[in-house]
């Protein structure tokens, strides 16, 4: 692999984790197993990614429109998310991460919640990297939310609606206090967003492979972010001008 620059590191990671079900249809198996499988390859990158230095983790987990497959799927996800953050707590712990919820916990069943609070309450105080499961998540809901909110401090006298700003917005999404990815992953070959993180990816970089996520390894993981090394971000900007700067 060609020379690995850890100074360039992107400081924040997001993934779109694609391709369970084809995965366990290839090898002729229950869709249960490819999920069982993308689970463990998750515990594999959220390790690998604090060892690497990468300051915060948002791996896509479940939309709100995966309510709609089959319920018997739906509760078994439910139980393995359950029985997943309870075995890796001690690990977060240990490893000085912090564990956050990016989406409706309302749609969330009460002992997934109860779960997930007392993750959230264990790893509050960690700062070495933090890790971000949109669980329930839709980045649509996420900006009908924020204007909800913002439209509660407009009626309430607490901002005027000339003085809204992009940060009033940011502020009042779910992922108020992270900073914006700087590289989104997509395995399996699919070439869109499917409702993700829509306002919070204006300039991250995109990278695609046809991988799927049970078969993400280390491995990939570094081609992508040497793949992010090798970019010229200008955020709008010229080249001549990045020069100057």
């Amino acid at each position: 692999m060609e020379k690995f620059f850890s100074e360039k590191l992107p400081e924040h990671i997001a993934i779109i984790m694609d391709g369970n079900g084809r995965w366990a249809r290839q090898r002729r198996l229950l869709r249960m197993e490819g999920h069982r499988k993308g689970i463990e390859a998750a515990k594999d990158i959220v390790t690998f990614s604090r060892e690497l230095g990468i300051r915060y983790l948002t791996l896509y987990t479940f939309s709100k429109e995966n309510w709609n497959r089959p319920r018997p799927e739906v509760g078994m996800l439910m139980k393995f998310l359950k029985m997943h953050l309870k075995s890796e707590t001690p690990m977060m712990v240990k490893n000085n991460i912090r564990f956050r919820l990016v989406g409706s916990p309302a749609d969330l069943p009460e002992s997934v919640m109860d779960v997930i609070s007392e993750v959230e309450e264990k790893t509050g105080k960690n700062d070495g990297m933090c890790l971000s499961l949109a669980i329930s998540y839709s980045a649509r809901a996420e900006i009908t939310d924020a204007c909800r909110n913002i439209a509660r401090m407009v009626k309430d006298g607490k901002l005027s609606p000339g003085d809204i700003t992009e940060k009033d917005i940011q502020d009042s999404l779910y992922t108020a206090g992270i900073p914006d990815p700087d590289l989104l992953i997509r395995t399996s070959g699919e070439r869109r967003l499917s409702n993700f993180l829509l306002w919070q990816i204006a300039y991250t970089e995109l990278y695609i492979t046809d991988v799927l996520w049970p078969d993400f390894t280390r491995e990939d993981l570094l081609l992508a972010i040497r793949d992010f090394q090798g970019r010229e971000r200008r955020f709008g900007l010229t080249k001549e001008q990045l020069l100057v700067g």
